[in-house]
């Protein structure tokens, strides 16, 4: 499924979007490449789910955890672009998360086939004109969400 977003009001209001659906143990995966607007879309996520004031990229602490009563419910905000092999995620603990978070993941190709099958995988382009291409990549845990959003 894709979609068309033609700016970053448009990305941001997306991430407002899969808020409402998020869940402890959910997995979002953002792919993309530098600048398609991942973190903005993360930004989207944690500011619905009560963050105030905007989150910053993790690119240099790779694990950004926001909690209770910061968001509605735990949030792990990681980004994986430094990280150069799969093993390297290892000592990062990431599934423990999932026991009592969501998990917003930057780079998850870096996982390699780490990559938990429950991800909501949304995959960012950007298209000639700044607008971005979204094409979700749905897995069963998230079917009837995604059809909501």
């Amino acid at each position: 499924m894709g979609l068309y977003l033609a700016d970053e009001a448009a990305m941001l209001d997306l991430g407002h979007r899969i808020a409402t659906h998020v869940r402890i143990g959910d997995v979002v995966a953002l792919e993309g490449g530098l600048g398609a607007g991942k973190t903005t879309l993360a930004r989207g996520i944690l500011e619905a789910l009560g963050l105030a004031g905007e989150a910053p990229s993790p690119s240099f602490a790779i694990v950004q955890p926001y909690d209770v009563p910061e968001v509605r419910l735990p949030v792990a905000h990681v980004d994986l672009y430094r990280l150069d092999m799969p093993e390297d995620t290892e000592e990062l603990a990431l599934g423990d998360y999932l026991m009592d978070s969501l998990l917003i993941v930057e780079w998850p190709d870096r996982l390699g086939a780490r990559l938990w099958p429950h991800a909501l995988r949304l995959s960012i382009a950007i298209e000639g004109d700044g607008a971005r291409r979204l094409t979700a990549d749905v897995p069963d845990a998230w079917t009837e969400r995604w059809s909501q959003i």
